[in-house]
């Protein structure tokens, strides 16, 4: 049984975050996306795919920049396009004009290539691979290098360092442990920085907790997890609230982690799942649906897994034998879409497959529209848009694709925000295409 930690009262603060997050749905509505996977964070937003305007295929791209080599995915915020690349022993933060492209400022820090810790698959990870956040309130944008280095820029001062702190040189952070079958692999820091509140919470993984909260305005830490584990190469972190408590679920090395965030209890165990995979690649963020969490891993796992979470642990709904590598699912109208090797698309309530397309690689990611398309941004440069299951509930329909748009792999997701759909690959090529 998943451990769990029993509870006092909830205090006025857990309320107003039900109240003011609500209820985590699958629709945004802003056309911004300013973090990991939009602003609902679920990969599903409220604009349209374009589709019915005859906006697809997209023809050429309105611009198209190099940016240095990455698997970090772009944001969009107030109109500016923000991403993160390496060139030249350099780590570089670039702020674009997001309808042209024109650069309007940059900032860099000398980084390593690799993590002062990776070990393995080099040459296939390397650069920075987390996606940046931003914070409305203030206009600071957050980013964390692979080498561990979170820093805080100001984007209303031309992206103005504001502080930084690294993981590795303020805390006794090992090299990933060795788990699975397999030999060891440490991609260094992944996981795109989540602002909550007044906090910056980032996985640390270090022995004095897996999960830190820092002063967002100042970088002084704030809270530890109670969890411990190190860290795994996961994408994001997951808002979520269980039986009233503001919580947020993490993919750790061995685990997926729900950890409480309500005054009193912050960093506290709410439950815990074991989940381990070779080299405890854990790449998916956590899907939630109210108190339903969904998790997926390829390797030795190669399965999904529904689960329920209560203040007395965590249930296993439902598991079936389809995965995603890099790609994040998506759940949309009571359908969860997800990719390895293929689209798979399954019923939410029982993990039934509805259907299931090949071609699609181990670097893929999706969107979904508010006209209930899918956009799949895969391989090299593979550019595609299909129908939901429930306009097309029997079989996999393609409406439109172009293909082979870049010369390396599509490991950063796609982000679609304002009418334009922003497209980058390994090598960091960013195009943009209007919709």
């Amino acid at each position: 049984m998943p451990r769990h930690n029993t509870t006092s009262p909830l205090h006025l603060t857990a309320l107003l975050f039900a109240m003011v997050i609500g209820p985590l749905t699958n629709t945004a509505r802003t056309a911004d996306w300013p973090h990991w996977r939009g602003a609902a964070r679920s990969g599903v937003v409220d604009e349209d795919s374009g589709f019915d305007r005859g906006a697809w295929p997209p023809g050429k791209p309105a611009w198209t920049a190099k940016l240095g080599v990455s698997g970090s995915a772009p944001i969009v915020a107030d109109g500016r396009l923000y991403t993160m690349g390496w060139k030249a022993n350099r780590e570089w933060i670039h702020c674009l004009e997001a309808t042209t492209g024109k650069p309007l400022w940059t900032q860099s820090y000398p980084c390593p290539l690799y993590g002062r810790k990776s070990e393995g698959d080099k040459g296939l990870y390397s650069g920075p691979s987390s996606c940046p956040s931003y914070d409305k309130q203030t206009g600071y944008l957050y980013t964390l290098s692979t080498d561990g280095d979170l820093n805080c820029w100001n984007t209303r001062q031309s992206g103005r360092h504001v502080w930084r702190l690294n993981f590795y040189e303020a805390y006794d952070v090992a090299q990933r442990p060795l788990v699975g079958r397999r030999r060891l692999r440490d991609y260094g820091y992944t996981t795109a920085p989540l602002v909550y509140g007044d906090w910056v919470i980032v996985e640390v993984g270090d022995d004095e907790g897996n999960l830190m909260a820092f002063s967002k305005k100042t970088g002084k830490r704030v809270w530890t997890s109670e969890s411990k584990q190190p860290a795994g190469h996961s994408g994001g972190l997951s808002l979520m609230t269980v039986d009233g408590i503001p919580c947020v679920a993490v993919m750790t090395i061995r685990n997926l982690l729900v950890a409480r965030l309500d005054p009193g209890h912050e960093g506290q165990t709410l439950a815990t799942y074991p989940w381990i995979t070779d080299f405890g690649n854990n790449i998916a963020t956590p899907v939630i649906d109210g108190q339903s969490v969904v998790i997926t891993s390829a390797y030795n796992k190669s399965s999904v897994v529904r689960l329920e979470v209560s203040r007395k642990g965590i249930r296993q709904v439902w598991t079936a034998p389809y995965a995603a590598d890099a790609c994040s699912p998506v759940l949309h109208q009571g359908r969860l879409y997800l990719i390895r090797s293929g689209l798979t698309c399954l019923d939410f309530k029982t993990g039934q497959r509805i259907w299931r397309a090949p071609g699609f690689g181990l670097t893929a990611s999706c969107v979904f529209t508010s006209d209930h398309r899918l956009i799949i941004w895969a391989n090299r440069g593979d550019l595609v848009l299909v129908e939901s299951s429930g306009k097309s509930p029997k079989a996999y329909k393609e409406l439109a694709r172009k293909s082979r748009l870049m010369k390396s792999d599509a490991w950063p997701h796609v982000v679609l925000s304002n009418g334009r759909l922003f497209c980058k690959d390994w090598n960091g090529v960013l195009m943009c295409f209007k919709l």
